[in-house]
């Protein structure tokens, strides 16, 4: 197949339900490039401190209740929602479904999941066509998500794509391994026969981005780099990076690990991403942990 050219779109109004890590990321790039920005966080103090750094429009929203602006949509012509199930399903759409499905000028919402609503592969590879078979209660959920996004806009022009997206790695907040070795926090869980796929927050950017302009109501895709690899891969070629030994292997039957965590670990799968590719035309600037750790110990002075 030939290359597809970049994807490119012109810039409209983005509201992003939950301003994290990597909605945050994407938010600041999209501002750059001229996108009106809006969005929410959860607290009133953090709204008032984001909306000042950042120079966006910013409304506290938990989930509890609807975002205390009047008509918080106007003009909002895409939407990402990143907040996971929590007490509700959707938040966004359990206190705002009617104002969003009214607003006008809306023509395209993502929505970030998670590769857990495939369960356990035992190492195989999955594609975007087969159905969901979730095996814990977060797979579960965020499938059930997926299907309340599709279905709420589905006798509507707006379209609606998810994005199933593995580890995300990236710059600062302690997201990567460079940083977790300098912090003394890096841990290799050995479990043999486990792999998993990454992808590196600016990627996920871009996917998103390319997704805006070639838009498919009802499009899913893996979002994730090219290479499962074993969890212990990214931390070893960190520590090569420093020059550091990398920290002793635990075994996975006696690691102490969160409840979310532990459920990470119950599921093995290489995640098939040819869909980004010959659909939105993406290359990926991080295609593994290498070339994604490297950039990320240049930006901190690490000789590489």
């Amino acid at each position: 197949m030939p290359d597809l050219p970049a994807p490119t779109i012109a810039p409209g109004h983005v509201f992003f339900f939950g301003l994290g890590y990597t909605a945050l990321r994407l938010a600041r790039r999209m501002r750059d490039a001229g996108w009106s920005v809006s969005g929410t966080v959860r607290s009133a103090e953090k709204a008032a401190a984001v909306s000042q750094a950042e120079g966006m429009t910013v409304h506290a929203f938990d989930g509890t209740a609807p975002i205390a602006a009047a008509d918080p949509f106007a003009g909002v012509t895409h939407l990402v929602d990143t907040v996971p199930p929590r007490e509700i399903l959707v938040p966004a759409l359990d206190r705002h479904g009617t104002d969003l499905r009214a607003c006008e000028t809306l023509r395209w919402i993502g929505y970030l999941s998670t590769p857990a609503v495939y369960g356990d592969r035992q190492g195989g590879v999955v594609t975007e066509d087969e159905p969901p078979t979730p095996g814990s209660r977060r797979g579960e959920l965020r499938s059930a998500a997926e299907r309340a996004w599709l279905d709420a806009f589905a006798d509507s022009d707006v379209a609606v794509q998810v994005f199933r997206v593995a580890g995300i790695y990236g710059p600062g907040e302690g997201r990567n391994a460079i940083e977790q070795l300098k912090a003394g926090k890096a841990r290799i869980i050995d479990k043999p026969g486990q792999v998993f796929n990454r992808i590196h927050v600016d990627d996920i950017g871009s996917i998103l981005l390319a997704s805006m302009a070639r838009s498919r109501d009802g499009g899913i895709y893996n979002v994730a780099d090219t290479e499962a690899c074993p969890p212990a891969d990214p931390i070893v070629f960190a520590a090569g990076l420093l020059g550091i030994d990398p920290p002793p292997a635990i075994p996975f039957d006696s690691a102490e690990l969160s409840e979310m965590a532990r459920s990470f670990y119950s599921e093995c799968k290489r995640l098939d991403t040819s869909r980004l590719t010959g659909e939105l035309g993406v290359r990926l600037t991080y295609p593994t942990y290498r070339e994604g750790l490297r950039a990320i110990a240049r930006e901190a002075g690490v000789s590489s």
